[in-house]
Order: structure tokens, then sequence, then C-alpha cells
């Protein structure tokens, strides 16, 4: 495994290499000028010309690529171009709230998610089977968004239970600031749990047919030992690949969320630095999601060995 785990990792330098590059060419060639978002309209061509040469946009394309390569492999991030802070900083910042609001909509999605679509397949064809499925369409046709929205008028202004946005203060207790993670963790929850929920029950459904679980059953063993012990471990091989998709994607920054509740989390940072043309900030958290998702795809190839003895890594 360790050998395995030591090739994977040289396999992201030429990954990220080709990440960098195409998002680079991405944010240079989108349109709009960073050195009119910063000057405005009544800026004249001499200050605008100045502004571009002290954000190095008066250099060729190649040669800003290089410069800003380097600074990445030397983890120096730059400066925001919209407050002049470090980028560094500003993601170190935020992301420990994505990280916060991620942990809790997964943990909430799977012990949610797992025993009903455990459920589910146990009991299939049956009226619980028509529920939990019937809920599983609705959940996954209401848009986060939407939900959210709907949240904050009922929960937030009608009834006033619940703060409408933010992530607390920080002169706040932990136990206070939970408040501000109830909607925004319902609002990702509910899609996770049905997909969690449709992807287990369809794994446990062709595990439950399998020789091996006739077998289990004909020794007389209980039915929770056949399904907890047997059916359950081999039917989340195809299911660990969604959580750790899902999961990596909540890490990247749930974008409508935290724009919706004003979470002040990668995804939220991410939108108003688009919007700001903050082209540093975009750029490092754009390189951030991308480690991400193939750290995480990583730890869901070792989880695979855990699961199945039969993976050989080494092989």
């Amino acid at each position: 495994m360790q050998r395995y785990l030591i090739r994977r990792l040289l396999q992201l330098i030429p990954t990220l290499f080709l990440a960098s590059l195409v998002i680079f060419m991405i944010i240079s060639l989108a349109p709009g000028d960073p050195a009119f978002m910063m000057l405005g309209p009544e800026a004249t061509p001499e200050q605008l010309k100045l502004e571009r040469a002290r954000l190095g946009l008066d250099k060729p394309i190649p040669v800003r690529y290089l410069i800003w390569l380097s600074d990445v492999a030397k983890l120096k991030l730059g400066t925001s171009q919209a407050t002049r802070r470090p980028v560094t900083t500003m993601v170190a910042q935020a992301f420990p709230y994505t990280l916060r609001l991620s942990l809790s909509a997964l943990l909430i999605s799977l012990l949610l998610g797992f025993p009903s679509g455990i459920l589910s397949a146990v009991r299939q064809d049956s009226r619980t089977d028509a529920v939990i499925t019937g809920f599983n369409s609705l959940a996954l046709a209401v848009p986060p968004f939407w939900l959210g929205i709907l949240m904050i008028i009922l929960f937030a202004v009608q009834l006033r239970w619940l703060p409408p946005s933010g992530a607390g203060g920080p002169g706040e207790s932990p136990l206070a600031s939970l408040r501000y993670l109830i909607m925004p963790v319902i609002s990702i929850a509910i899609s996770n749990v049905a997909v969690f929920s449709r992807f287990l029950r369809s794994a446990m459904i062709d595990v439950l047919s399998a020789d091996y679980v006739r077998t289990a059953r004909a020794k007389g063993l209980k039915e929770s030992v056949v399904i907890n012990q047997h059916a359950l471990k081999n039917a989340m091989i195809p299911v660990i690949t969604i959580i750790g998709i899902q999961f990596g994607r909540l890490l990247g920054g749930a974008v409508i969320t935290e724009s919706v509740f004003a979470y002040p989390g990668i995804g939220r940072l991410v939108v108003n630095s688009i919007l700001n043309r903050d082209y540093p900030v975009v750029q490092a958290t754009m390189m951030l999601v991308v480690i991400i998702f193939l750290v995480t795809n990583i730890i869901i190839d070792l989880t695979y060995g855990y699961l199945d003895p039969r993976v050989k890594y080494e092989n």
C-alpha cells in the first residue's frame, strides 16, 4: 500500500500542473478588466495603465502564468486585488467555516441516508419502500437555494427562531454559533440524504440477492448479522465513491447555500471574488478545490482495500 500511495501522490504533480494551466487560462481570458473594477469608471487611461502595471497585467500571459506558478509552488498566493489582504489569510479564514458546514451536513446525511436506504432495500416493494422512495424523489427535486429561502422566511422572519444569515461573532459560544448552522446544514443535507439512500438501496438490493447472502441465511444467522456483517460491507463499495464525491464537492464550497445564507465559507468567497474580478483569490480557491478532489479520490481508493480484501494495490 505504501508503494501505491507514493505513486498516487507523485501522479498529483502533472495533474495539478494541468489544472493550474486550465484555471489560469480561463481566468486570464475571462471578460472584464480588474484595473477598471478597482478604479471605477472615472479613472483616466493613465491611471488604468499604472494600475494594470501594478497588478502585473501588462505582461504577456505566458510570463504571468510562470510567475503565478512559481509563487504557488512557494505557497505565495499573492494579494487580493479588491481588499489588498493576503490571499492565504482570506482562504485560511474561510475554509474552517466550510469544513464545519461540510462535516455537519455529511454526518446528518449519513445518519439519515444509510438507515433509510437499508430499510428500503430490506423491505423492497413495500409501503415503507414507497414512502422512502417518494421522499428521496421529492428531496432531489427541491433546489437547495429554494429550500433555504423558504426556511429563512419561516424560521428567521416569521417565527424568529434562528438567525437568517452569517456564522456568529467571534465572542459567541460554540453552542450559540450552532444556531447559524442549522438552516444551511438542513438545506444541504436534504438532497444528500436522498442521494445516499438511493445509491445504498440499489447496492443493497444487488447484494441481498447474492449467493453468499442466501448461504448465510441458510446457516441460521440472524437477519441483522446477515445485513450488517455480510451485505452492508460489500454494498458500501460503490456507495463510498458517492460519499467521497459529495464530501469533496461540499469542501469545495457549497456556493449557492453559502451565498443564500451569507455564510463566510469558500463558496461565498469564490462568488464575491468573481464579481469583483479578484483574480488571485479565484485562482487560489480553484486550486484548493482541485487539491481537495484529488486527495478525496486517493482516500476513496484506499478505503476500497479495507472494504474488499481482494483489492491489491501493488498490482
